[in-house]
């Protein structure tokens, strides 16, 4: 491979890297096209020179860690290497592969591996006494690499990938042609630089779910005196502490499907909290949890629920609350409220809906049982 492809590939990757400051977490299980163009570094048994060409493939996010896509691609060149000939090399190409994402943030950096089947055709002419070469394989392809996917947007993104390619190809495979054997057969290896669009789609649309609270509970009423034949003091109800509901909100409502920043429309549900803890300087210690649903590895959820507690935390800090009256902590997928047995695919993530949530609940109250409730 020559050196000016290795400082494109370089400077590509680079460039994807510092357009990835503000990442954030998009992982949606998606599938996606992925139109693009590429160059290609032929092998020199070919006897052509550098070229490119186009491809077309789709592509699924399968987990947190994996990506598949397969599609078709064609690349050409001219002939380049036998004194007098013209002519042009061409490859067709049929291929899976599988890529492992090092991140699922915007900026999303793979390694991959894959294979399929690929068809080398030649057709050169040569100048007397060497016969004209005029031939074609089809057999395997195999190929590895690295690149990254910079998602623009839920919706866009571009992908760039470096790969060296293995393939069998038929015809002018050295420079020594003598006019009668030109029909060699062997593997060639070629280094291709390819440049895409990902277009996603069937990403699930995230479901509108209104905020949920405990109901308010009943004020304390005082039993009427019993009638006796002498006087009886009328029981007088203890002082009753003011009681801070717990709150049950969608992450949907909050954050999106999948994301951890809050939603402009998120903030109204969450300053009548505020107003709450202004009024009673008695609550000392309310807890924020943020939980997610089985979807995804757990490791994932756990850090996904961290996030969203400590953004919750933070916009009400910002609105003039103490922090140390606040704590953040996430609980991942555990504590579930749905189970949704033998539920799957889009069906799944709706019925899951209820455990991506967020808990807010006043840590002494919840400690405290039994305890009368003040309107």
């Amino acid at each position: 491979m020559n050196n000016r492809l290795i400082q494109i590939a370089v400077v590509a990757t680079l460039g994807l890297t510092a357009l990835s400051a503000s990442a954030e977490d998009m992982y949606r299980g998606a599938w996606y096209a992925l139109p693009g163009i590429s160059y290609m570094d032929t092998d020199n048994d070919l006897n052509a020179g550098n070229g490119g060409g186009a491809f077309i493939k789709f592509g699924k996010e399968v987990s947190p860690s994996w990506d598949i896509q397969g599609g078709l691609g064609y690349n050409t060149s001219n002939e380049n290497g036998i004194a007098g000939a013209s002519g042009r090399y061409k490859q067709t190409t049929l291929g899976l592969d599988a890529l492992y994402m090092l991140s699922r943030d915007k900026f999303r950096p793979f390694v991959l591996v894959g294979g399929g089947v690929a068809r080398n055709k030649l057709r050169y002419s040569i100048p007397a006494p060497n016969n004209d070469l005029s031939d074609s394989k089809t057999g395997w392809m195999a190929n590895v690499g690295f690149g990254a996917q910079y998602l623009v947007s839920d919706t866009f993104g571009m992908q760039a990938d470096l790969r060296q390619q293995w393939s069998r190809a038929k015809g002018g495979l050295d420079d020594n042609l003598d006019g009668t054997n030109v029909s060699n057969t062997e593997t060639i290896s070629n280094t291709l630089l390819s440049l895409g669009g990902i277009f996603r789609f069937g990403a699930p649309t995230p479901m509108p779910v209104v905020a949920e609270a405990e109901p308010v509970a009943a004020p304390y009423v005082a039993p009427e005196p019993v009638q006796e034949p002498a006087p009886a003091p009328v029981p007088v109800a203890e002082p009753c502490k003011p009681k801070f509901e717990t709150v049950t909100i969608s992450a949907e409502k909050l954050f999106g499907f999948d994301k951890s920043k809050l939603q402009e429309g998120s903030k109204p549900i969450l300053d009548e909290v505020v107003t709450k803890l202004k009024e009673h300087s008695e609550f000392k210690l309310v807890m924020v949890t943020g939980y997610t649903d089985r979807i995804g590895s757990e490791a994932y959820n756990q850090k996904l629920s961290e996030k969203r507690a400590n953004q919750v935390k933070a916009y009400i800090v910002s609105q003039g609350i103490d922090a140390s009256r606040l704590q953040a902590i996430g609980k991942g997928e555990s504590e579930p409220v749905a189970e949704c047995k033998g539920v799957k695919g889009k069906k799944l993530i709706e019925c899951l809906a209820p455990n991506r949530r967020v808990v807010i609940l006043d840590e002494e109250q919840r400690k405290v049982e039994g305890q009368a409730a003040c309107n």
